[in-house]
């Protein structure tokens, strides 16, 4: 029988929303999204190809763009002071008023060496608690249905599934299925 793996219990992990890209935070984030992105086991899409390996400024623009876009809130999670997770919160457009009751979460993701501390439901945590601080009242999200451990986690966090599209994705040249959740936070 193989010893059991032991937790390491030395890290530190943070949770913030930024609004700004300070020291390190932009490489980290990118090297972040880098390793998620090439571990195909549990892996997210930003609109880079899966099977290769993601363009380095075509990162930092994104991220760079991300913190500009008015309805898009950045909450990344620290691993010893290196951003190593993040969680967008995204507001609904100011002139769509019968949807402002809801927000949606997404490109919520661990780096695959980060993952077990904890990281991922402190950003869903952090996340939920600023969608009520400004009044929301639902949480949408949308997940590839081939990431198992993330639909565990959402549905362990309260969020219902209300349905599932079989032609989500195309992984590796195959269509996948994704699945379309929602929590009332009220």
């Amino acid at each position: 029988m193989p010893d059991a793996i032991k937790k390491d219990t030395t890290s530190s992990i943070k949770v913030e929303k930024l609004s700004e890209f300070k020291n390190t935070d932009l490489d980290d984030i990118c090297d972040a999204t880098e390793s998620t992105i090439l571990d195909n086991k549990d892996s997210f899409n930003i609109g880079l190809n899966r099977s290769e390996p993601p363009v380095r400024e075509r990162l930092e623009q994104y991220w760079n763009g991300v913190l500009l876009v008015p309805q898009r809130e950045l909450i990344v999670g620290r691993l010893d002071d290196t951003i190593s997770a993040s969680i967008q919160l995204i507001k609904p457009n100011p002139n769509n008023q019968t949807s402002s009751f809801s927000c949606s979460v997404d490109q919520h993701f661990v780096a695959p060496w980060a993952r077990g501390h904890g990281l991922a439901k402190e950003l869903l945590k952090a996340a939920e608690k600023e969608a009520k601080d400004q009044g929301h009242t639902v949480i949408r999200l949308r997940v590839n249905a081939t990431l198992e451990n993330a639909v565990k986690l959402y549905e362990s966090f309260g969020f219902k599934r209300w349905g599932t599209l079989e032609k989500y994705e195309i992984i590796d040249g195959k269509m996948t299925p994704g699945h379309f959740f929602y929590k009332d936070i009220e």
